[in-house]
């Protein structure tokens, strides 16, 4: 009997030993290194742990048979692995993760390499996939509701009339903003009028947008920062979309893009046309919208000649005609206290051709663009007509020395012609910007942990002289939750006469720039702390924080001279310093995504020993964004955006507002159903003071620093045919 009792506590004992099993996980990334905060869960069960700072997560106790065990982490392919006990007990397992597919696909353009976003030392945000179709079925008409939901991105409307607007980045006039198409640049000088008004959205596959000073590839021009739209290109699969939209407005859009792959040729059309009546929400008898007609069309043809050799030749083309002020003078009703009206008619043609051949270690690419851009303004005694001719052509050559280390060396020309068509007693205002410039630029890989972007461009025109322009961008990836990036760059900006305040004025009485007008300069630099991970088994928490510094030199001011009705621009005696910080925050739960954002803006004018902040221009700025998608099912989202108090052009405080909004989007098999209701609380600058001050014979318009348009919801559909 005592030798079976014994037997027994052996075999219980033995069992009990037996069914403790212990197994160490590690995760690790593609490239080996650990993955800390990794979530490890055992299937089936609510038991699971995060990995640590060496990636490792530990399990104990664990019976004998088979487990399998699920791995995650946020921005990488969930993975499963069986293990069998007691043969896998007290074994450390390796797991490698890999990258999923929605880092992996945004590939960025602007840098002209082929590195994902998370691996590039410049600080790049993009706007893609569902985010971008969603903000183009807010907007279908153009880019500004896009650009202006961006942290730090101010929309400035400078005209009642025209509904004109400017983009402003990080509290700089839009002047120092360059918007490139595919790398391009078609939207400068005076070409950059009424441009946010007449770029649609619908043919971008995605939208990059880098904050301060990016010379080094692009030239001068991208003081404030530079906004690249990325056309989407043919594929093997036909794709033929159709979106029609209608506002409460009485404003109606329709485009329609068709693009596929014919073997080795290549076709992408994009056409659009877009009606809005004037509209008067505050009846004070002046269009708060213009009355307005604008048609485009875009076709783009591929020529692969083999997998490593591509061109391409685009034509884009916009016709616009606005015409706003009184309602009764846009009717057709005039009598001598309704005589007012600004009508603007534009026409912009452009060339595209853009050649790349590419090895693995080497690819040489030339671009060429050229751009005819005619503009009639007309208001009452008076009209501003004129065209501008724009060149630009580049060649480069990228060297990929091996994975770690990219090289690119190029040359490239711009050309800026402005001609004026009818000139007043104010004089000739035409003028010649010839500049050809030179660059090369260095990424490399010191580590798996640090990453150096680094760049110098020289830069001659010859009425300003030679521009020598350093860059430099730094990526230290602390592990795979923490990043930073520290960049700074110098820039340039030749001056001409069509800046914010010009365009006020109509361009009337403006005289030509005197010979003691320079050239814009600045020096910027800016630092970012990335964070992401994951929380439990379904949430993921990110959080980016931006500081920044640009010091613009030689601003160039515009000055009223009233005893003879003219303004004239000089060089500001002092600088322009704009400082500030971003904050933005992502939470998601499954289908649901919170995001918050942060910014605020200090832009300082530092002459005419005054240091006040920048008229227009408020220093805070937030936002919160709900957003619930089931993918490609449902998407509907909340927003709510706050604008701080601010000052207009004489320095009277203005309030600050708050803006809601709600979106509802249901997608089928071939079409989408979606309706939005933009500023649905109606806030509205004429609730706070009037737009237009009498007479009605001779207005005189406040500055614009509130929505003018109050309440407006749009619906429509979207059908893909093929």
């Amino acid at each position: 009997m005592r030798i079976i009792l014994s037997s027994l506590l052996f075999l219980l004992f033995s069992g009990m030993i037996w069914a403790q099993n212990t197994v160490s996980i590690k995760v690790v990334e593609e490239s080996g290194e650990a993955l800390p905060g990794a979530s490890v869960i055992i299937e089936g069960t609510s038991t699971g742990t995060v990995t640590d700072d060496e990636g490792l997560a530990t399990f104990r106790k664990l019976p004998g048979g088979e487990i399998t065990f699920v791995i995650s982490f946020v921005g990488y392919e969930e993975k499963e692995i069986e293990l069998t006990f007691p043969d896998d007990n007290n074994k450390v397992i390796e797991v490698e993760l890999e990258a999923g597919e929605e880092l992996e696909e945004v590939i960025i353009a602007t840098t002209r390499s082929s590195r994902s976003i998370q691996d590039i030392p410049t600080r790049i945000e993009a706007i893609t996939g569902e985010e971008l179709g969603e903000k183009a079925a807010m907007n279908s008409s153009n880019i500004g509701m896009l650009l202006r939901e961006t942290t730090g991105v101010l929309m400035q409307q400078t005209s009642l009339s025209s509904g004109n607007m400017n983009i402003r980045i990080q509290g700089l006039d839009g002047r120092y903003t360059q918007i490139l198409k595919d790398g391009m640049p078609l939207y400068g000088g005076f070409a950059g009028g009424l441009s946010i008004m007449q770029i649609p959205p619908l043919d971008l596959r995605q939208v990059e947008l880098i904050k301060g000073s990016n010379s080094t590839l692009y030239g001068g021009g991208a003081i404030a920062g530079l906004v690249n739209l990325v056309s989407i290109q043919p594929e093997d699969e036909p794709v033929l979309d159709v979106m029609v939209n209608q506002t409460s407005a009485l404003g109606s859009t329709g485009n329609l893009f068709y693009a596929q792959k014919y073997g080795k040729i290549g076709l992408s059309v994009y056409g659009s046309g877009s009606f809005q009546v004037p509209y008067d929400p505050d009846n004070d008898g002046f269009s708060n919208m213009p009355e307005a007609k604008t048609f485009g069309l875009n076709p783009k043809l591929y020529f692969y000649f083999n997998p490593n050799t591509q061109l391409s030749i685009g034509f884009n083309s916009t016709i616009d005609k606005r015409n706003g002020g009184d309602i009764e003078v846009i009717k057709g009703k005039t009598d001598a206290n309704h005589v007012f009206f600004e009508k603007n008619k534009s026409e912009r043609y452009s060339t595209q051709l853009s050649f790349l051949h590419s090895t693995d270690s080497r690819t040489l690419s030339f671009k060429n663009s050229i751009s005819w851009f005619d503009r009639e303004l007309t208001v009452p005694d008076y009209r501003f007509n004129g065209h501008q001719v724009s060149g630009f052509s580049e060649a480069m050559y990228n060297l990929h020395k091996n994975k770690k280390s990219d090289w690119q060396f190029g040359i490239n020309h711009y050309l800026e012609q402005f001609t004026e068509e009818h000139t007043d007693t104010t004089g000739v205002r035409d003028y010649t910007h010839n500049t050809i410039g030179g660059f090369i630029q260095n990424t490399t890989d010191f580590s798996e942990k640090l990453v150096l972007e680094a760049g110098l461009r020289t830069d001659y025109n010859a009425e300003y002289g030679t521009f020598v322009l350093p860059r430099f961008s730094l990526l230290y990836k602390a592990n795979p939750k923490l990043s930073t990036r520290l960049g700074g760059a110098m820039g340039y900006k030749l001056p001409t006469i069509f800046t914010e305040d010009a365009e006020v004025l109509y361009f009337k009485g403006i005289l030509p720039l005197s010979d003691q007008v320079d050239a814009e300069t600045s020096a910027g630099a800016n630092f970012d702390v990335n964070y992401k991970t994951a929380l439990g088994e379904k949430m993921t928490f990110s959080i980016n924080q931006l500081f920044y510094l640009t010091q613009l030199k030689n601003a160039l001011v515009l000055r009223e001279d009233n005893s003879s009705n003219t303004a004239y621009f000089e060089s500001a005696d002092g600088n322009i310093l704009s400082s500030g910080f971003e904050t933005n925050v992502k939470l998601s739960y499954s289908a649901i995504k919170l995001y918050f954002n942060y910014a605020f803006i200090n832009t300082q004018m530092k002459y005419d020993n005054i240091n006040r902040q920048k008229p227009l221009t408020p220093k805070h700025n937030a936002g919160f964004v709900l957003m619930y998608e089931i993918e490609e099912k449902w998407s509907a989202g909340y927003e709510l955006y706050y604008t701080g108090e601010q000052y207009d052009n004489a320095y009277h405080p203005k309030t600050d507002y708050w803006i809601m909004g709600a979106m509802l989007m249901r997608m089928f098999e071939n079409f989408s159903v979606f309706i939005n209701f933009e500023n649905f609380t109606n806030t509205n600058q004429s609730k706070f003071e009037p737009l237009v001050l009498p007479p009605t014979s001779n207005p005189t318009f406040t500055d614009i620093w509130a929505p003018t348009d109050g309440f407006v919801f749009n619906g429509g559909v979207k059908i893909s045919i093929l």
